[in-house]
């Protein structure tokens, strides 16, 4: 959490050496003097002292989030970090307009399916009751049911969906049941709101050769926007800080619907394709994820969705590599997220090492709150 503590004390001077670590670096990428830089840390520590904390400009805030977009070692997506659309919404306080203001969000950044990079970022943790939580993983998200004859929906949502009816909500059972934002302000009870449809894009996925697979009546959203990670920015934590950018076809053709404990949908598919299932060796499944996915990319292209595939997306990142090394800052990266789930040899990425070190401002996971 944040270090809000009095001025003198061990946390109060690693709040210290973590503020000015920020504003050094930030204020040399703003193109600021190093005496705004001196004056700016001269405030915070007198701010630290005085409070225990201290608060971001929104020039800080801005710049902090998109460097952590850019410090993101799982995100292959990190060439336009310096697109991220910032909303300031930390003088939030009532549950409702938190809701409005994630509202505002998904319909900015759907942007009718030109879909825009975007934060929104409610107010700083100080203590373990005054902070803003958003239960749930993703904004949007499908409910998941366990039934006497199997799982209906998104297996991953399980737990959360159970959380969401003991709240008093109830879905439709069906696959695609859009979850409500459950939203907690300063330890109390949290409280649910069901997403308008209106503001939902979905894009219903057929595919360009096989008539049949229409009629799977499968589909998915076109935004992710990740909710449940906090941004640290300066040793400032924001508890709530949901984010999103667009999808790579993978993360929906190769793991959403294809993993066996999420939709597991390669049976399906390769019985429709009269595959030999029998035997391994005749790769059925990886006929069949090849197809699922490019179903995927060929339905959000249809609909005029934005969206990346795998190779595209591992050139856009030998692109983001060849800036960082241009601007002079160190690269840094997780490999075994960095590689797309589907035919990663044919990429650059998968024949090349990197450092998976942590380098702040990040978004980091935070425990459950259920």
């Amino acid at each position: 959490m944040t270090r809000s503590v009095t001025g003198g004390s061990a946390l109060g001077n690693q709040l210290v050496i973590e503020a000015e670590r920020f504003i050094r670096n930030c204020y040399v990428e703003l193109q600021k003097s190093e005496k705004e830089a001196e004056t700016r840390i001269h405030l915070i520590k007198q701010e630290i002292f005085q409070t225990g904390t201290y608060e971001h400009t929104f020039e800080e805030l801005e710049h902090g989030a998109k460097m952590a977009w850019r410090n993101s070692n799982r995100c292959i997506g990190r060439l336009f970090w310096d697109s991220l659309t910032v909303f300031d919404a930390r003088g939030l306080q009532q549950e409702e307009q938190i809701k409005d203001a994630l509202f505002h969000h998904i319909e900015f950044a759907t942007n009718q399916g030109r879909i825009r990079p975007a934060i929104t970022i409610f107010k700083q943790k100080k203590n373990e009751k005054d902070f803003v939580r958003i239960w749930n993983h993703q904004l949007v998200r499908y409910a998941g049911y366990e039934t006497e004859t199997g799982i209906i929906g998104d297996s991953s949502s399980i737990d959360f969906t159970k959380v969401c009816e003991q709240l008093g909500w109830a879905g439709a059972e069906t696959d695609f049941d859009i979850l409500p934002l459950v939203i907690q302000v300063e330890g109390n009870p949290p409280k649910y709101y069901p997403i308008p449809e209106s503001l939902v894009l979905e894009v219903p996925l057929r595919h360009e050769e096989f008539e049949w697979f229409e009629e799977l009546g499968l589909k998915w959203y076109a935004v992710p926007f990740i909710s449940d990670m906090k941004l640290e920015i300066g040793g400032i934590e924001y508890s709530a800080a949901p984010f999103n950018g667009w999808y790579m076809g993978t993360e929906i053709g190769a793991r959403n619907l294809a993993d066996e404990n999420r939709y597991n949908l390669l049976p399906r598919i390769a019985d429709h394709m009269g595959l030999n299932m029998k035997k391994n060796a005749s790769l059925w499944k990886d006929r069949a994820l090849i197809e699922l996915n490019s179903s995927v990319l060929y339905s959000f292209n249809e609909d005029r969705v934005a969206i990346v595939d795998h190779h595209t997306a591992g050139m856009q990142f030998k692109v983001f590599e060849e800036k960082e090394k241009g601007a002079g800052r160190k690269l840094t990266g997780d490999w075994t997220w960095l590689i797309p789930p589907v035919s990663p040899a044919t990429t650059h990425i998968f024949h090349k090492s990197y450092e998976n070190e942590i380098m702040k401002p990040n978004y980091f996971y935070q425990d459950k709150p259920y």
